[in-house]
């Protein structure tokens, strides 16, 4: 019988496909065969002509699993199955039993296997089958991934806590993410003292890292549903600034720092000029991650041109303002995706430096 892990989380955006990610890297460094498994997908995407849930075919990519996909997402959720589950034209046993068979034939094949559930605990109740049912229809102990504060934190665990007890599930450990570097081990220990009277492990996770929360210029050209011109190989390069192009054309060169996408209006020619030159700088091109150019007014021929002959990236729109523009990138929270390498390479190497593994590998 192969060892489990169900990996819950308190919340949305707690970090747990990064946690999963980094998990499933730690596990195939003891264990020779580890399997993925997320049994209710809410985020139904359609890979090599299957439709199955995000996690679980960016889970299959990276770590080489696509032969265990078919059971790897048993159960994915389109937009009509809650009605129909409803309106009982889908059989709430008949998706549970499809969950048993998938994860039965993952044991088969693994040796240790992660769980992977949906949202916070209660996701799913509405089919009969939450987080908490799940992990004890496949008999999972459960570990708790939370963000890295402390009240909100706490009460967010109890509330979960309660789901999962009602099931009779064991919730092994929490593992505080996100946590703030310089108030990582002041967090833990007030953490561990506030869940002092419950038998739950606290372990710390990943710090915050802006990195991972960072959007690449293929996540923004997606985002915003503009074809991305100019340099593609830097496609999956990250933001890390976004600068509006409002000042003076030397003042927004000067308060370029770090790898920055600038929002520079059509009409702003001396400003994408210049911009288009300093790409072709390396001192600069470290800095200048692309552009994106709103506006009605038609960009000047030769201003064009110059654009065109730097291959610096830019997106193009006269649907968007200025300040729409700025929102909508900034307040997006930005998933990891196959290509996004950079990132994946750091979740391991995170991974490694802040998860304690054998701690894990031993409460579980």
């Amino acid at each position: 019988m192969a060892k489990n892990i169900f990996i819950a989380a308190t919340g949305q955006n707690c970090g747990k496909t990064t946690t999963s990610l980094g998990l499933m890297h730690l596990a195939q460094k003891k264990y020779r065969r580890v399997g993925f498994i997320k049994p209710l997908g809410p985020k139904p995407a359609s890979y090599h002509r299957h439709t199955v849930d995000k996690d679980a075919a960016l889970i299959a990519q990276v770590f080489d699993l696509e032969k265990d996909l078919r059971w790897m997402s048993p159960v994915v959720v389109l937009p009509d199955t809650t009605r129909k589950v409803v309106d009982r034209e889908i059989s709430t046993s008949e998706l549970q039993e499809r969950i048993m068979r998938a994860y039965a034939e993952l044991e088969k094949r693994c040796d240790f296997i992660i769980i992977e559930g949906s949202g916070h605990p209660g996701v799913g109740s509405i089919m009969k089958m939450s987080n908490a049912r799940i992990a004890r229809m496949l008999n999972a102990p459960v570990l708790m991934v939370t963000g890295g504060g402390l009240g909100n934190v706490v009460d967010n665990i109890y509330m979960g806590l309660a789901l999962f007890e009602k099931e009779g599930v064991d919730v092994r450990a929490v593992l505080a993410n996100k946590l703030i570097p310089e108030k990582r081990e002041r967090t833990l220990d007030y953490l561990t003292r506030a869940l002092s009277d419950e038998k739950m492990t606290v372990i710390g996770g990943v710090d915050y890292n802006p990195v991972l929360a960072n959007p690449t210029l293929r996540r923004v050209s997606k985002l915003l549903g503009l074809p991305l011109h100019g340099n593609r190989r830097d496609v999956g390069r990250i933001i890390h600034h976004v600068q509006i192009g409002a000042a003076s054309t030397q003042r927004v060169t000067e308060l370029i720092h770090d790898p920055s996408v600038i929002i520079v209006t059509s009409s702003r020619d001396e400003l994408l000029v210049t911009l288009a030159n300093l790409y072709k700088i390396p001192a600069y091109r470290s800095r200048i991650a692309g552009l994106i150019i709103p506006g009605i007014a038609q960009i000047s021929t030769i201003t064009q041109m110059i654009l065109d002959r730097s291959n610096i990236p830019y997106m193009r729109t006269e649907e968007y303002t200025t300040a729409e523009l700025h929102r909508i990138i900034t307040e997006d929270v930005s998933k990891i995706t196959a290509a996004d390498t950079e990132k994946l390479g750091l979740i391991r190497s995170l991974a490694e430096m802040y998860i304690d593994f054998e701690l894990l590998d031993q409460l579980f």
